[in-house]
């Protein structure tokens, strides 16, 4: 059940205490950590004495991380956007 906090404004879970808003931030901070830890760990394969990659490999990693960012803009603006996850070398 919902109800307006009355500081914020915002409207409030009964069961958890906390605004949408904060809802939101506390996930979207969490979840683009996240992200940007699974970035990294990708990152770590550019070890050329670990791993043998071509300039092809790193467009099409690359691509589809440019991808992924701009269906996350499109979903959340007025566009819309779809949840699809491929990916193949």
């Amino acid at each position: 059940m919902l109800k307006k906090n009355e500081r914020s404004g915002h409207a409030q879970d009964a069961s958890s205490g906390l605004t949408k808003r904060e809802k939101f931030v506390e996930l979207a901070e969490n979840r683009t950590r996240n992200a940007i830890k699974a970035i990294r760990t990708i990152a770590k394969l550019g070890n050329k004495n670990a791993y043998d990659y071509t300039e092809a490999d790193v467009k099409k990693i690359a691509s589809a991380l440019n991808k992924e960012v701009d269906a996350l803009r499109a979903r959340m603006t007025a566009t819309g956007g779809k949840e699809v996850v491929d990916f193949e070398l």
